[in-house]
């Protein structure tokens, strides 16, 4: 399984690429530097990967990496959306889902309690790189 480190400012956090060619793509590109935006409990930025539709979700899980076509951009949902019903996960169009985040999420180096919800440190403008896990 390909591992990837997600860091922005003091937030890090890990995740688990799963086998599709999305995540192939993604990985290959790595690492990865970007321009974070925000939108309710997602972060997303755009990379320099195009990939095709790939099992599109119009709804995810939480922690879920998604790849969102329109703007060419890696996703990490961790709570709803302003496009969200409810309590469910809604990306703004459907996503490739790539991956998943698997590890705590640290700030400057410790885990924090808040868990994923951490992630809410990471603010728009905010510097972000992913890179893969040896």
């Amino acid at each position: 399984m390909k591992k990837i480190k997600i860091i922005s400012g003091k937030v890090e956090v890990e995740a688990e690429l799963n086998d599709t060619k999305t995540a192939s793509s993604i990985w290959g590109a790595l690492p990865i530097t970007g321009s974070v935006n925000t939108w309710g409990d997602e972060i997303y930025f755009n990379i320099p990967v195009k990939c095709a539709s790939e099992n599109q979700k119009e709804v995810v899980e939480l922690g879920e990496l998604g790849y969102w076509l329109p703007g060419s951009a890696f996703c990490i949902f961790f709570g709803p959306t302003p496009a969200s019903r409810g309590n469910e996960i809604r990306p703004a169009n459907p996503v490739n889902v790539f991956g998943k985040i698997t590890g705590d999420v640290k700030i400057n180096g410790k885990i924090d309690s808040r868990g994923i919800k951490a992630l809410r440190d990471v603010s728009d403008g905010d510097k972000i790189i992913i890179e893969a896990v040896k």
